[in-house]
């Protein structure tokens, strides 16, 4: 037998090991067998193929998590009540203590503040207390398998793949999100391989079981992204009555001096430490929630998760660490929030009238809320952004 058709023989067979041969597993192998070449060419050995996959099936329940990310479901003060929990402030506080040494490191090192460190790890998986019950490379194999952003996950997948080839870990413990995030931290594979910081100096980076390892390459990732030493996240302010809120489109920059001159103002009559820093205004929670300027920081935090909610908990939760109080000004509790259908629903309302939401996914991004701040200016409503039940009745009711 040729070389070639023998070494295929032994791929085929290899894969036909991995399950049992049900359809299912017959159509799993078979993506499998598509993937080997690619791996193959990335540099992961037969040996480490064989053991990523050894046994393995699609996940089901992983499919399942995509539609439940609390960050996009949630009303942002559910959200913020649990990532900037009272346990978790404490937690956080007892961390900065402990991790005192090497967090002065990390900051001399990547110009990151602790407590911003820390906070994601807190935001991530609670300090470590879960990071995840997923094999990272099964639930890479089955959203790629299954379609969900193929060409994402794929590339992941075969990040994953030449992690274990490094020897970096191994895959039973390649545990993390139903996304394939994985560690202290929950870096992709692909932000491991990029910014993956080995702070013991012993060769690997190992984000699942060294904590400083974990803390400077969250650290090196936001750096990398603009990380602007000293500065904050953002400022919460008060807005003067009758204010436009079509400037809250967190697109509109301008320095605080600036927004100064339109009657914003820190809380409690603070002053801006730099006035020349540049900001966005942001209203999460509508013109019955609290306000803020948020510096370009606030879009590096996102660079990690890219939510509003998720930027705001670890932001926050890095103040309460250093001592911080909690916000101001009352979040809006006792209106109920948006369920997805909810929001897919106004999103199809306002693209019946012209108002392109960019597709109804259920998710108010920001082209969902430029489409509502413009039906609200068009209605003569303070157009805040703000998708809610008031809002899809009046939607629905067609005036």
């Amino acid at each position: 037998m040729p070389i070639a058709r023998l070494h295929a023989a032994l791929i085929a067979a290899m894969l036909v090991m991995v399950s049992a041969a049900t359809p299912a597993s017959a159509n799993f192998n078979a993506f499998l067998n598509g993937l080997w070449p690619q791996a193959k060419a990335r540099g992961v050995s037969e040996r480490t193929f064989r053991a990523a996959f050894n046994g393995m099936s699609p996940d089901p329940k992983v499919i399942a998590q995509t539609k439940k990310q609390a960050e996009f479901v949630k009303p942002i003060w559910e959200y913020l009540s649990t990532a900037v929990s009272d346990n978790r402030i404490e937690k956080g506080r007892a961390n900065y203590s402990a991790y005192r040494n090497v967090l002065k490191v990390i900051e001399q090192r990547y110009g990151v503040e602790g407590q911003i460190v820390l906070a994601v790890w807190g935001m991530e998986t609670n300090y470590g207390g879960y990071m995840g019950k997923n094999n990272a490379i099964r639930a890479l194999a089955t959203l790629t398998y299954h379609g969900y952003r193929s060409d994402f996950f794929r590339n992941e997948l075969l990040n994953a793949l030449v992690i274990l080839e490094r020897g970096h870990t191994t895959p039973d413990r390649m545990e993390g999100s139903w996304a394939g995030a994985m560690g202290h931290t929950q870096f992709m594979p692909s932000s491991f391989m990029k910014y993956a910081a080995d702070y013991e100096g012993d060769g690997h980076a190992d984000i699942w079981g060294n904590v400083p390892d974990a803390l400077a390459s969250t650290a090196n990732y936001l750096k990398s992204f603009g990380w602007r030493t000293g500065e904050t996240w953002g400022y919460e302010v008060d807005l003067p009555n009758g204010f436009n809120y079509a400037l809250a489109d967190e697109k509109t920059e301008r320095s605080l001096a600036e927004w100064r001159k339109l009657g914003i103002t820190r809380t409690r009559g603070r002053e801006f430490p730099r006035p020349d820093d540049r900001a966005v205004l942001v209203v999460p929670a509508g013109a019955r929630g609290p306000a803020f300027l948020m510096l370009p920081n606030f879009q590096v935090i996102k660079r990690y998760n890219n939510s509003t909610s998720y930027a705001m908990g670890v932001g926050h939760l890095a103040d309460r660490i250093i001592g911080g109080g909690p916000f101001e000004k009352s979040w809006p509790v006792g209106e109920p929030g948006m369920s997805r259908k909810d929001t897919e629903q106004l999103q199809i309302l306002l693209s019946r009238r012209g108002f392109n939401t960019g597709g109804a996914d259920g998710k108010a991004g920001p082209m969902t809320r430029a489409a509502i701040r413009a039906y609200q200016q068009s209605a003569g409503m303070p157009a805040d952004g703000f998708p809610s039940h008031a809002l899809l009745k009046q939607l629905k009711s067609g005036s």
